[in-house]
């Protein structure tokens, strides 16, 4: 249930603002279409709101996590929330009564609000579209050096609120809303500018680099002076690379490393630009900057009898887990893992030294060229036929993830048994 405390609150918040114009209303002072203005007005407040929670989420508040069930599923509520704003704001432009004499200021803040807001949020919803990928560049920075202006038009949009002429006269809603201006404002600044100041970002030193097969970086990072906080196994980290322009962009990459380890590894598979630049020109003593560690994927939660099924470079946070054994493990698990064919494989040896010092974990190698893609019929006929006493943890390719998912469901196994993060989100 604590997972959901987040999105509760976020509900909250929507019909308290609703609440606040209707139990407090302005006085209807006699103009045309004082009840257009009046909706107007409640839609406008809930879009601050919804807008001022997205650019909360965007701070990646490290004790919010827990309320949400991680931060991956903390980006799914931010996607949500500003896709909601969004909409919202073509119905307040709709709703509220709009002439084109007697302009004010408020009136041509207004409009810049509007068209920033939608052509940034479109960038975020739509990136394929041809004429707003010209605003980007075509490239993942580009793309998150236009939503940094998100937060202006936010304030812009608030300002346009109060200098638009005639406001109407409702001193208890426009104050409750201007709280969730001061929490949006903030969040944004805190992002964009004071972030730096308060140890969010670590610097590291990259110790070693090393190719495992010919598409796979290992990279060992060291930190320069305090290590990020204590983190657990199968947490995740933002890493930029400022020595290198084309690897100057935070992205995020599972933790392969044990949490007792003096050193970070991440495990990347060449499969984008980004990571194809780091395969080719990562090099030891490159300076390395940190944020995190991020996410709540830990079969440490999980009861005694677990199955962890890992596709491809999916791996990454069981390795995680299997470095932290201690070769008495209080949990029988079987660990699946995937991988089309036998030369992608990763960590191979290092899967059967921790089956050989962890007597209850059995290790499942699946080449799926030769013998046939994994399913979940295997794995249920490998658990007896009936696995809904099991704790099941899944990471791979989202399609993967989520027809294991539907599978593991139809077969009768309880949703909170099953776990896996929202990967497509990075």
């Amino acid at each position: 249930m604590k997972r959901n405390i987040g999105n509760l609150v976020i509900i909250l918040c929507v019909v308290l603002t609703v609440a606040v114009w209707l139990v407090f209303p302005p006085v209807d002072d006699g103009r045309d279409h004082f009840l257009r203005v009046y909706a107007g007005e409640v839609i406008g407040s809930v879009n601050i709101v919804l807008m001022a929670t997205a650019l909360f989420l965007s701070t990646r508040p490290k004790w919010a996590e827990k309320y949400f069930g991680g931060l991956d599923r903390m980006y799914i509520t931010h996607r949500r929330v500003a896709t909601t704003a969004f909409l919202l704001i073509f119905v307040h432009v709709l709703t509220v009564p709009i002439t084109l004499s007697g302009w004010k200021l408020g009136n041509y803040l207004a409009v810049i609000a509007f068209t920033g807001i939608v052509s940034t949020i479109l960038v975020s919803l739509a990136p394929r579209i041809a004429f707003l990928n010209k605003l980007t560049g075509g490239t993942y920075d580009g793309w998150k050096n236009l939503k940094k202006y998100i937060g202006i038009f936010f304030i812009i949009a608030y300002i346009h609120a109060l200098t638009v002429p005639h406001p109407l006269d409702a001193f208890i809603a426009i104050n409750w809303v201007q709280v969730f201006f001061i929490v949006g404002a903030v969040s944004y600044l805190y992002t964009e500018v004071f972030g730096r100041f308060f140890k969010k970002f670590v610097p590291y030193t990259v110790e070693a680099v090393r190719h495992p097969n010919p598409s796979t970086t290992e990279v060992t990072l060291r930190a320069k002076k305090d290590p990020i906080k204590k983190q657990r196994a199968g947490q995740f980290l933002f890493v930029r690379f400022p020595g290198e322009r084309t690897l100057n962009e935070s992205h995020p990459f599972t933790i392969s490393s044990a949490p007792h380890e003096d050193v970070l590894r991440v495990t990347v598979k060449a499969s984008g630009d980004f990571t194809r630049d780091l395969f080719h020109n990562l090099k030891p003593g490159m300076d390395a900057v940190i944020e995190g560690a991020y996410g709540m994927f830990d079969y440490k939660t999980g009861g005694r009898k677990q199955i962890w099924i890992a596709g491809g470079i999916g791996l990454t946070p069981f390795l995680a887990f299997l470095r932290e054994m201690d070769g008495n493990p209080e949990r029988d698990i079987d660990l699946y893992y995937t991988v089309r064919h036998k030369e992608e494989a990763l960590f191979l040896d290092e899967i059967e030294a921790a089956a050989k010092r962890n007597p209850r974990l059995k290790p499942h190698i699946r080449f799926s060229a030769t013998d046939g893609s994994l399913n979940a019929g295997d794995i249920l006929k490998n658990a007896g036929g009936h696995a809904a006493d099991h704790d099941i943890y899944i990471c791979g390719p989202f399609p993967m993830v989520q027809a294991f998912e539907r599978k593991f469901r139809a077969a009768g196994i309880p949703a909170g048994n099953i776990h896996y993060e929202e990967f497509n989100f990075r």
